[in-house]
Order: C-alpha cells, then sequence, then structure tokens
C-alpha cells in the first residue's frame, strides 16, 4: 500500500484520543486529517496534550453535523464515552471504516447490553467484529466496522484463549482484575480521580463491571466455555496499566513446562503477546502495544498473570494493529512502541 489513510479521530482531548494521536502521527502509513474535540474547538492538539509540542500543528475541530460530507476519510476512529458512536457511525459514508474504542457495539445480545450500558442495541450490531485481533485476526482483514475490546477484557480473554482454545477447562473460572486511574478517562469524578485513588485500594463494580459480558461472549466464541465466571475488578494505585490473575482448574494435570508450551503454540504468530517467566509487571508493558503473560502450574490447579498498558493493548494500540489488517498492513506497523527500564 502506498497512500497514506485517510483518518478522523472523533474524541481526540481524551486520554484514548491522545495515544491515538501520539500512534498516529509516526504511522508511516497514515495520515490524520480531522481530530474532534468540541470543547478544544480551535486549540492546536498540542495545547491539551504537551506531550505532543513540536509534534503536530493539527488543531482540534467541532465535529461536523453532516458526516456524509467525510468522502475523504478511509477510517474513522471514535475514542467517545458511551453512547456517543452509536448514533454517529450509522450516518458515515458508506465507504468509510469505523474502529470503535468505546463499548457501543461489543455486546451482541440486546438485553444483556442493555443491562449493563443502559442503552439500545444498534441495527448496525451485526456488522460489527469484536477486535481481539489475536483471536478475531482473519475476520477484522476483511471487516468494515471494528468493536474494540474493552482493557480489562483485552488482558483476561488473552490470558484465558489458549486454556480454552485447549478444552482443559473445568468447574470455575475466577479473573481478579486491577486498574490504574487513567482508565477511567482524563475527567475527575468521585472515587476516580487520581489524588482519591493514589494511597488507596478497592474493588468496584462487584458482578456488574461491563467488560464481564463481552468476556464471555468471546470466550465462546474461541473454544467451548459454559463454565462459572467469576470476574472482579479493583483500582490500582497508579495511573496506567491492567494486571489481570487468573484461576483455573483443568481436567488433568499440567506442568509449567506444558503450558508454556501450549501458551507458545497459540500466540506462536503474535508479535505483540510475550510469553513469560514468574510474573509480568505492569511497568515493563507500560507506553507500549505488548501483553506480557506468564502460566503456572499446581497440577490442576493453574494461575495465569497477564498485564498491559490499557490505553495501548487496552485501547488505541490494538485499535491501529485491527487499523493495519483492515487496510493490508502487517500488524505491527508503527506500533514497535518499547517501554522504558526503570
Amino acid at each position: 500500500m502506498t497512500d497514506k489513510i485517510k483518518i478522523a479521530i472523533f474524541g481526540g482531548s481524551g486520554y484514548g484520543g491522545s495515544e491515538l494521536l501520539r500512534i498516529l502521527l509516526f504511522h508511516p502509513n497514515a495520515e490524520i486529517v480531522l481530530v474532534t474535540a468540541n470543547e478544544h474547538a480551535g486549540k492546536f492538539v498540542a495545547e491539551v496534550h504537551k506531550n505532543l509540542f513540536g509534534i503536530t500543528d493539527l488543531k482540534f475541530e467541532i465535529a461536523p453535523d453532516d458526516l456524509s460530507k467525510l468522502e475523504n476519510i478511509d477510517v474513522a476512529f471514535f475514542a467517545l464515552p458511551h453512547g456517543q458512536a452509536l448514533n454517529l457511525i450509522p450516518n458515515l459514508p458508506k465507504n468509510i471504516k469505523a474502529i470503535d474504542l468505546s463499548g457501543d457495539f461489543r455486546i451482541d445480545d440486546a438485553d444483556v447490553f442493555k443491562q449493563f450500558y443502559k442503552l439500545e442495541k444498534s441495527d448496525l450490531q451485526h456488522e460489527f467484529v469484536y477486535g481481539l485481533t489475536e483471536t478475531n485476526r482473519e475476520k477484522i482483514r476483511t471487516a468494515k466496522y471494528i468493536a474494540n475490546p474493552g482493557c480489562f477484557a483485552t488482558a483476561t480473554l488473552l490470558a484465558l484463549a489458549p486454556m480454552v482454545k485447549s478444552g482443559l477447562l473445568t468447574k470455575k473460572v475466577i479473573v481478579d482484575a486491577k486498574t490504574g486511574s487513567s482508565g477511567s478517562g482524563a475527567k475527575a469524578a468521585a472515587n476516580t480521580h487520581h489524588p482519591q485513588r493514589m494511597n488507596s485500594f478497592y474493588a468496584y463494580k462487584p458482578f456488574q463491571h461491563q467488560h464481564l459480558p463481552e468476556i464471555a461472549q468471546h470466550l465462546k466464541s474461541v473454544g467451548e466455555f459454559e463454565n462459572e465466571f467469576v470476574f472482579m475488578t479493583h483500582s490500582l494505585p497508579v495511573s496506567r496499566g491492567i494486571f489481570a490473575s487468573c484461576y483455573l482448574e483443568t481436567t488433568h494435570i499440567l506442568t509449567n513446562e506444558d503450558l508454556k508450551n501450549l501458551y507458545k503454540n497459540f500466540y506462536e504468530n503474535a508479535f505483540f503477546v510475550r510469553i513469560i517467566e514468574n510474573s509480568p509487571d505492569i511497568n515493563w508493558v507500560k507506553t507500549t502495544n505488548f501483553c506480557d503473560i506468564a502460566a503456572h502450574s499446581n497440577g490442576k490447579q493453574i494461575a495465569v498473570f497477564a498485564a498491559i498498558d490499557n490505553l495501548v493493548k487496552g485501547a488505541a494500540g490494538q485499535a491501529v494493529q485491527n487499523m493495519n489488517l483492515m487496510f493490508g498492513l502487517d500488524e505491527t506497523t508503527g506500533l514497535k512502541l518499547i517501554g522504558t527500564n526503570p
């Protein structure tokens, strides 16, 4: 592909939009032609995202009332609060592909979607492909619309997919997942503002987190998954990162070497999944598109740990990875982002 991919970003002022800009401004095949942020309209992007000072002269614009005029766009990213892309994407010109970073198109069941998001399902839902790149790669290549996975869902699904595919799971699956404060967005609110969280630790949304149904839904597309599933989320006193601890039981004894081989074989063509020893660390994946996974056996009892950056592999990075596939590029293009040490 020689022509640049013409890109619009709806919702460029939040953390997800900021990461899309950081990645796409250095993507060799991408050209951002529109970035919206209604409350910052007219401001230079670098006035809001000061890490981009000297990198771009783009300005935020008001989202156009008539989206049919966006004929010069190849793909639109939506980094907006839940509920907004539902109304915008149906009005895009038919030639434009779309990648939604919210939860608007992740859930197929209308009743479940309404229960967790308090919204009505879109008539376009059947046209969306779930964008967990490593497990849905071939469908993503030919997709017009992508529902980008949630951050908790990404870490959890990547940790569990090889075990579900193996058919070896039995009994209850328990996931204890933790996130940094940036997962709550750029606007401060009670119990999500970092000063409230920085010296604290607590669980939230027990049995009610909106990523729970999308995880269960996608696991059933990976393999036979009828296990009882417990998913709990917690607030970490850090800015970035997701750490998922998954506890499983298997039908027969697996050694650590068995597990390592199972995971390495499943992810042998997945550049961004690294199978490591001992435990992942969110510091090793921060600002990158990597997911680090470690699996441990105690006979039939299995513990799998996964770590990602919630804003990159859990949002913007995975969205760009999916864009790459949709436009016939190597999925790693523009995404070989290395973290720091320390």
